[in-house]
């Protein structure tokens, strides 16, 4: 396999090259085939495969016919699926124009490249609509975009390079002729500056990728094969140390995320991490000269190591520096060694050796694997009307100062806070609208609907009791929701769901306080009909209420007591057990037990055993005695 380098091309190979539309890219029908086009009998190096074969008598008239509009036009054309056209045509298109440049010329005069690169885009542009449709399948799956652009040679010869070598300001379409451009000599070679930080290592170098051209001639005639003039002018790498082992990170982003460690070894790591923003830097301003003359800048940092670089004053690097590039591939441990990678890398040039037809089977089978869109409905569903956001509309200073107030007597009676109620409601009451005032709506209290109810539901006795002796009306009634209106029907249930103040207390201690000013004011409202309550609560029937329940739990001691002292009585009763106690285990039957086979029925052998030579030492004692 042939190894190019980028910036030693064969001529013979770059006349030949065209830019090749992957479905990476616009995803666009792939270009006809080269050999559907007339052949010429004229050479491939003074002839031009895309405008219909024409010839040029040397190289010059050869260079202008690449930089004319119509040659832009079919290649653009071409791209797009288009035919090539001849340049009559073209220039009957151009003359068509409505909107034409006046700087655009014919074929005999000379090409004005702006004016030129603006009427061809336009006609391009005109012409779109008249071609076939993409079909949605197509045009809707995209991929990501490769870090390398494509060239194609007839018959099978694919070339790739590397974007980035390239300028960011001109369209895919002048690759080519960026890359032709790659190869003219420039006075003093060109050159690349290359760095590396990650981990506390840094590698930095400055490359001469090209010289000045003659010496390159001169052994590549010789050699005949393409020869790359690369040579390291400047090279440096050195290593602090910055992060911990096996846990990564910078000592400052753990400092930013955690806060200063006070550790000896944070103190090392901070200590690295400020002499390698130094070494840097004065590397930068030594190489300050070689950095300037460099037409690319490669630097591999992450975002914090990034600001080395540029962002400080004195720093020969820009921020905007147009020059600046990323490494368009992975990258491992900055060294000396690993840049040279990166070097070859990025000079060497990608070959492939594909046909026509086998990159179109590729590039179709890339578009099948792509997810496919979901199917459009030919009759879009009805979309739901959206809601509209109310408006949040601006307060008055008056209105401001009301809802604050509000705010504030709403927090004091759901939390029971009397002394600073009552004081409040000295000062505000009359303004806010009395003691039966209804809720505001903006408070977002749907459940109650006077403050009388919010705290009887809140469960603050000593403030519903206040309220109450403020004559608030017990009688109100409760808010209903939608739910509950829907639910029962009728009069009588009517009658029943009506709920008031009474119905929100969820304890005794709230029942007692309605149920003693009912006693107390009997004459204020209808306690026993519309406020729901059942009976008045008298200062006699606590007392007696109280009584009961002292007699209750009186008698409920001294029959504890009782039961002690009973337990207490029972005497002791001692256990007269055999020698051994025979679990009487088996069935009885009438007439006694058939000798001591019963009684040892269930036993284990072992207790057998004990029990039959206990039997026979009583009956040796009994015999001793007679």
């Amino acid at each position: 396999m042939s190894i190019y380098h980028v910036y030693s091309l064969p001529s013979d190979l770059l006349q030949s090259l065209v830019p090749r539309n992957s479905p990476v890219g616009d995803n666009q029908p792939a270009p006809p085939s080269i050999e559907a086009i007339p052949p010429s009998s004229t050479s491939a190096t003074t002839a031009c495969n895309i405008c219909l074969g024409v010839s040029f008598a040397d190289v010059d008239q050869q260079r202008t016919h690449f930089r004319s509009d119509w040659h832009r036009y079919n290649v653009k054309n071409r791209l797009n699926g288009g035919q090539p056209v001849s340049e009559s045509d073209f220039n009957q298109l151009i003359d068509a124009l409505e909107d034409s440049l006046s700087g655009s010329e014919s074929s005999d005069e000379e090409i004005d490249s702006d004016s030129g690169h603006d009427a061809v885009s336009t006609l391009v542009d005109k012409q779109k609509p008249r071609k076939r449709s993409i079909s949605p399948e197509l045009s809707t799956r995209r991929g990501p975009r490769t870090a390398i652009s494509w060239f194609h040679s007839s018959p099978s010869t694919q070339i790739g390079v590397y974007r980035v070598l390239f300028p960011y300001d001109i369209p895919e379409d002048d690759h080519l002729q960026a890359l032709k451009d790659l190869q003219e000599a420039k006075s003093g070679g060109r050159s690349w500056a290359m760095f590396m930080v990650a981990g506390g290592h840094f590698a930095g170098a400055i490359v001469r990728v090209s010289n000045a051209g003659k010496e390159s001639e001169v052994q590549s005639k010789k050699t005949k094969k393409p020869v790359s003039d690369m040579e390291v002018l400047r090279h440096k790498t050195f290593h602090r140390y910055t992060t911990r082992r096996k846990q990564g990170g910078s000592q400052s982003l753990n400092d930013n995320a955690k806060g200063n460690a006070k550790s000896a070894g944070a103190q090392l790591r901070r200590y690295g991490e400020q002499a390698l923003r130094d070494d840097i830097r004065a590397l930068l301003s030594d190489w300050e000269e070689e950095i300037h003359d460099c037409e690319i800048i490669f630097i591999r940092a992450s975002g914090a190591n990034r600001k080395i670089f540029m962002d400080y004053e004195g720093s020969p690097i820009s921020k905007t520096d147009e020059r600046l590039r990323t490494f368009p591939f992975p990258t491992r441990r900055p060294t000396q060694s690993e840049l040279s990678r990166c070097l070859q890398e990025l000079t060497r040039v990608k070959v492939s050796h594909f046909t026509e037809e086998a990159l179109r089977a590729q590039d179709e089978a890339y578009l099948a694997s792509l997810p496919k869109p979901k199917p459009i409905p030919a009759i879009p569903a009805p979309l739901a009307p959206e809601k509209t956001k109310s408006k949040q509309v601006k307060l008055s200073k008056e209105e401001e100062i009301l809802r604050e107030k509000w705010q504030r007597l709403v927090e004091m009676v759901s939390k029971g806070r009397l002394e600073p109620l009552i004081a409040f409601w000295e000062r505000e009451g009359n303004n806010l609208g009395g003691i039966n005032v209804r809720l505001p709506e903006w408070i977002g209290e749907k459940r109650v609907a006077t403050l009388l109810q919010l705290a009887t539901f809140s469960g603050q006795e000593d403030v519903t009791n206040w309220m109450l002796e403020m004559c608030a009306d017990p009688t109100i009634p409760v808010p209903r929701s939608e739910d509950e209106a829907d639910s029962v029907e009728g009069e009588e249930s009517a009658s029943k769901r009506r709920r008031t103040a009474y119905d929100l207390a969820q304890s005794r201690s709230i029942r007692d306080v309605f149920r003693r000013n009912a006693g107390a004011h009997p004459d204020w409202w209808d306690w026993f009909g519309a406020a729901h309550i059942p009976s008045v609560l008298s200062k006699e029937m606590e007392d007696g209420r109280d009584e009961k329940k002292k007699v209750r739990r009186k008698g409920l001691k001294d029959r504890l007591k009782e039961r002690e002292a009973k337990e207490k009585e029972k005497p002791t009763v001692e256990e007269s057990a055999p020698f051994i106690s025979m679990p009487s285990i088996g069935p009885h039957k009438l007439g006694g037990s058939a000798g001591d086979t019963a009684g040892t029925a269930g036993l284990t052998s072992e207790m057998k055993a004990k029990i039959e030579r206990e039997r026979r030492a009583r009956a040796a004692e009994a015999r001793l005695k007679k």
